[in-house]
């Protein structure tokens, strides 16, 4: 191993922009069947700070041609990791656990040059994902049939539950680490082997996780990476999600994607958890308490610089007190430091990628054509290299704009004003997505009404933070089916049930 952080043999033409405590966790190889390979073209694609707009990395371009013997290899350690006692298979999660939880620091630096995010996030992200590592390690051992005694006389019916098979896990770039452990994490405990396909923005920090893996004794095929650039990945994924030995899919990223991976999965009547696109409402009433309103806002807007699926994406305030809102939250926004994550004190980073400020420039364009005001921000941040946008709030927002009807991915805040509580219901429902909807109030009626009438998988009542391990994750509509973390509902997306019955001879 070179002491530089790369891999003596990886072929990376670039020196890194950090060090790493442990340099041996910094691979830009494939992993396959306990090896790290290139691709069999030997092409390689670069890997882009956000905050330099420079490559620091390269990663082997896989194609269609590289999936097979991925595929096989999982499926042969598919046949021994299945029958894996749970509670070893509980323990190398621990150990994995730990290994990560050791090597923090490192993943966080990872993280921070891969998306941009800032490194308090960063830190923050391995904090959030060593949960399901933890809760998923817990679960193993807690997979269970059931044994019944039918109306048919001398019969027993009784159900077992058995891992499906190979799954393959096709990752976006705005939380690398915590969307491998929350799939990954299920998928182990319900004894199932597993291909990553990590996207062309972040695959170092998949790849570190999967040589923590090796190190916490998971065997060869238990886990292997395919990495690509972004012009080969519809070619790979197609592949993976068609590949007859692949039983399993399980895909985060936009509702248009997913539509894809749905059809192309239907075609073997495979297992998909879908994960998708968020157009997601946030709500505050009059009796809101208004600061613990803004602190969850900010978070949850600003956080990545908007780059969540879960964000807030439109905020509607009740008239009574929007304009005060509205003022606390300019006032808030400006204190935010924009610059590079790695740098102290940064509390916004750049956008991953400049596709992300192509999207944000036209829908402000198309708000401001239709009537709203930019209140702050608005355009490129000055004076830096690399893919940043001012944290911008638009007011006066009207249900025919661009930002009303997609997701932003970028820091673009929308502000709605409202009269009553059906007609922020009814807003908030606007939209084919539903991952998920939040709302600040005081009164437990109205608390209880909104639960149920806001259309999302996810609903956070007083807080913008509703994701955890031990909550299950997924929305509704077009927002995607299936779910991800939670007791028991996550580890069954891996599982089928095979039911016996039995037949008794003699008298009861």
């Amino acid at each position: 191993m070179a002491s530089n952080g790369t891999n003596g043999t990886n072929g990376s033409k670039y020196e890194l922009p950090f060090k790493l405590n442990d340099p041996d966790l910094l691979h830009q190889q494939s992993y396959v069947n306990g090896e790290w390979v290139d691709s069999k073209s030997g092409a390689r694609f670069d890997i882009i700070d956000p905050g330099t707009g420079t490559p620091f990395a390269t990663c082997p371009t896989n194609t269609a041609e590289d999936v097979d013997p991925a595929v096989h290899a999982a499926h042969t350690a598919f046949q021994r990791y299945s029958r894996l006692n749970p509670r070893l298979r509980a323990k190398l999660l621990l150990k994995w656990n730990d290994l990560i939880t050791a090597a923090k620091e490192d993943l966080a630096t990872i993280v921070t040059y891969e998306t941009g995010k800032p490194l308090a996030e960063a830190r923050g992200e391995l904090d959030y994902a060593l949960g399901f590592t933890w809760w998923f390690a817990g679960e193993a051992e807690r997979i269970q049939g059931t044994v019944s005694v039918p109306s048919a006389p001398n019969r027993r019916t009784f159900t077992v539950k058995q891992p499906v098979g190979v799954a393959v896990a096709l990752v976006p770039w705005n939380f690398p680490i915590a969307m491998i452990l929350r799939k990954a994490g299920a998928a182990l405990a319900a004894g199932c082997t597993m291909i990553i396909k990590p996207s062309p923005e972040t695959p170092l920090s998949v790849l570190a996780l999967v040589e923590l893996a090796q190190r916490a004794g998971f065997e060869k095929g238990v886990l292997n990476v395919l990495t690509t650039d972004l012009e080969n990945t519809p070619e790979l994924s197609e592949r993976l999600c068609k590949h007859p030995l692949v039983k399993k899919v399980t895909f985060t990223g936009s509702t248009a994607v997913g539509k894809l991976i749905a059809k192309h999965c239907s075609e073997g009547l495979k297992k998909v958890t879908l994960e998708l696109g968020g157009n997601c409402p946030f709500l505050i009433f009059d009796d809101a308490n208004l600061q613990q309103a803004l602190d969850a806002l900010m978070l949850l807007k600003w956080r990545h610089a908007g780059q969540a699926c879960i964000a807030a994406n439109r905020v509607y305030v009740q008239k009574g007190v929007f304009d005060k809102f509205q003022d606390m939250l300019v006032e808030a926004t400006k204190k935010l430091k924009i610059g590079h994550g790695a740098e102290k004190g940064t509390t916004l980073g750049p956008v991953t990628t400049p596709r992300g400020i192509e999207k944000v420039q036209k829908q402000i364009e198309d708000a401001k054509k239709h009537g709203a005001k930019v209140l702050t921000g608005g355009k490129k941040a000055e004076g830096l290299s690399g893919y940043f946008f001012e944290p911008t709030i638009v007011s006066g927002m009207k249900p025919e704009m661009l930002v009303s009807r997609e997701e932003t991915f970028a820091p673009l805040c929308a502000m709605y004003s409202f009269d009553t509580e059906d007609e922020a219901v009814k807003a908030a429902n606007d939209t084919s997505m539903g991952l998920a909807s939040y709302f600040f109030t005081k009164d437990v009626d109205r608390t209880w009404r909104l639960l149920e009438n806001l259309e999302a998988g996810m609903i956070g009542m007083n807080t913008g933070n509703s994701s955890a391990a031990e909550s299950p994750f997924g929305g509704i509509k077009e927002s995607g089916y299936g779910k991800e973390s939670g007791k028991d509902v996550a580890v069954q997306e891996y599982l089928v049930t095979k039911t016996g019955t039995l037949t008794l001879e003699g008298h009861y």
